[in-house]
């Protein structure tokens, strides 16, 4: 077990007394960051305290520390009275606080606080033909966010070829939110930072196919992330020009 976000760490410390077998991650004071997968991890009241770009990059890397059956668990306070930044009641300093609303599964919820569940998104059952939308369970997720997820493509241009797709069934991009096109950008830089790590490209591509003029086969939003090597073809001059062949070359 992980407990993401950890603080101090006390209530890990104590449960690690009792025998339970967990560690604990947290930013500030336990900053060295799990080498391993988790089949569970919590993450008790960390989202509250940071704005939203922030909080996107905490449901990526618990997607990314989780096992692909696992389970996760975000506790948010639903005391909340304000949001902004307040000065901390012991510390005397400015600290910020929000709401925050996930579109998890919710186990539990009182006047103090609220407890999502989480699994990723391919192990939970869609009303959807699409294959995007139901995505097959074995397939391996690179990463996730509350709107949006990473896949490997299953016919790879290159190594490390990867989807990123909104959760919404929407067919073409310009009709998402500015919200859902926005994390789907956080989401590839995410990715390029993954792929970089795992397979040393030497470049990208990055692209959407919108409407079948374009070569859009699969009818629901999808960034291709497609990494480079030198030599992969004998002249790559051009790039994405090269969708109309005879004027990839100038």
């Amino acid at each position: 077990m992980l407990d993401f976000g950890c603080g101090f760490g006390f209530d890990t410390d104590e449960l690690q007394k009792q025998g339970y077998d967990i560690v604990g991650y947290d930013n500030y004071y336990r900053p060295d960051y799990p080498e391993k997968s988790f089949d569970t991890i919590v993450c008790n009241y960390v989202l509250n305290v940071l704005e939203p770009e922030e909080q996107a990059e905490v449901l990526m890397s618990v997607s990314e520390l989780l096992k692909p059956t696992g389970m996760a668990y975000f506790s948010v306070r639903r005391d909340l009275k304000t949001e902004g930044f307040r000065t901390h009641y012991v510390h005397k300093q400015p600290t910020y606080q929000c709401n925050v609303i996930l579109p998890y599964k919710s186990i539990l919820r009182n006047e103090n606080c609220e407890i999502y569940e989480y699994r990723h998104y391919n192990q939970i059952v869609h009303k959807s033909n699409c294959p995007f939308c139901n995505l097959a369970k074995d397939k391996e997720l690179v990463c996730e966010t509350a709107t949006a997820f990473a896949f490997f493509d299953g016919f790879p241009v290159s190594e490390g070829h990867t989807l990123i797709v909104p959760k919404r069934h929407v067919a073409n991009y310009f009709d998402l939110s500015t919200h859902e096109q926005r994390a789907l950008w956080l989401l590839a830089n995410r990715c390029k930072k993954i792929l970089e790590k795992r397979y040393n490209p030497d470049g990208f591509n990055v692209g959407i196919n919108v409407g079948e003029a374009a070569g859009q086969s699969i009818f629901h939003v999808h960034v291709h992330i497609i990494p480079r090597y030198k030599g992969d073809v004998e002249n790559p001059k051009g790039g994405v020009r090269g969708v109309i062949l005879n004027k990839q070359k100038y």
